[in-house]
């Protein structure tokens, strides 16, 4: 490739922050002006275009070139500029709704199985920065300019490319942030912008959906460094009841010291049962549903000892969670506190927060 900005490059990162932050007003920097951004739930991919040769990079700089191919192909042919490097997320929508895990089932070593679903679940890319254009480095300019450069070059409507939706307005980026998560959105991303491209700087800001939901802790892992002298707790199996009364997997709580790792684990002694006696006795088989219960072996697991020790499902534990996915939560949950106050059978499903309903379409229309 002949472009000013070559592979590897890490991209520009987000650290956390409580709320939508105003122009002058956000923690540790005094830019006059920000651009709001709607945080996409999707692979964060970073493409370098040399006319026909395109190369895919993920965050951590990994060609995902291969596992993509309709997205390549309509990079070739005319969806972006000639020669560019460009940032951006990969995304998959399944009717009005984004799909993180059919961007997962991606990830898979058969090429015929990535063309299939390229062609059953085909994905696209959302722009939302540019590097380099033609022949010139634009990661010096500011933002304001590389915005208004990366509109230009993405003139054209197409069905594999969108540019992202953007606003100066704090109040309409709130509104972004209450309404958008119902089409599968996590939050939204503020930008100086005056700033340059800064790869792997937190130089931006994210703001993500905050919750919390009472669960049943159904079991534990072990920690990687657990010892039989030393047990050391990994992380808690969470279950919530659906309506026919099964208690399902949710996800885990993770993230403890050392200290309360050995801790958890006694604590946690009394409940111990066998698997028999447990809602997840035969985790080792999958359910008539196609639900793969906690430690059945799958190919994102393999090699990974992923069983699990069985708890009486009878204490309950608040959490705090971001974002569901279908049923489970999207990433690990955080520990808050026990609620000796509440009953495990009454924490099912129906205290989720269910975010209003929003047609994808028109956040890719903005």
């Amino acid at each position: 490739m002949d472009l000013p900005v070559l592979p590897p490059v890490l991209p520009m990162l987000a650290k956390s922050v409580k709320d939508v932050p105003q122009p002058g007003k956000f923690p540790d920097d005094h830019h006059p002006g920000l651009l709001y951004e709607p945080k996409w739930d999707g692979f964060r991919c970073i493409v370098f275009k040399d006319g026909d040769e395109v190369e895919l990079a993920s965050r951590n700089t990994k060609s995902l070139t291969r596992y993509f191919p309709e997205v390549v192909e309509a990079f070739r042919t005319g969806a972006l500029p000639e020669r560019c490097v460009l940032d951006g997320e990969i995304i998959v929508a399944v009717g009005d709704r984004l799909e993180f895990e059919r961007l997962q089932d991606r990830i898979h070593p058969a090429d015929s199985r990535v063309r299939m679903l390229a062609e059953t679940t085909p994905a696209a890319f959302v722009a939302f920065d540019v590097l380099a254009l033609d022949g010139e480095d634009l990661t010096r300019q500011p933002l304001a300019v590389r915005r208004e450069r990366l509109a230009d070059a993405l003139a054209g409507d197409t069905l594999r490319v969108h540019l992202t939706a953007a606003t100066t307005d704090p109040e309409e980026a709130r509104r972004w942030f209450d309404q958008f998560e119902g089409a599968g959105l996590d939050g939204i991303v503020a930008k100086p912008l005056k700033g340059a491209y800064q790869p792997n700087a937190r130089a931006m800001f994210k703001v993500k959906h905050d919750r919390t939901a009472d669960v049943v802790v159904a079991g534990y892992r072990l920690h990687k460094t657990s010892t039989e002298d030393r047990p050391l707790l990994g992380s808690l199996l969470l279950g919530l009841y659906d309506d026919e009364g099964n208690l399902r997997h949710i996800g885990v709580a993770a993230s403890f010291t050392v200290a309360r790792r050995a801790q958890l684990i006694e604590e946690l002694q009394p409940l111990v049962c066998e698997a028999a006696d447990h809602p997840w006795g035969q985790w080792q088989e999958i359910t008539a549903s196609g639900e793969r219960m906690p430690g059945a072996v799958s190919r994102w697991s393999t090699g990974k000892d992923l069983s699990f020790v069985p708890l009486h499902p009878e204490r309950v534990l608040e959490v705090g969670y971001d974002h569901m996915e279908g049923d489970r939560f999207r990433h690990t949950a955080q520990f808050k506190r026990w609620r000796e106050d509440r009953d495990p059978e009454t924490c099912t499903y129906e205290q989720l927060e269910e975010p209003v309903s929003y047609d994808l379409a028109d956040v890719l229309g903005h």
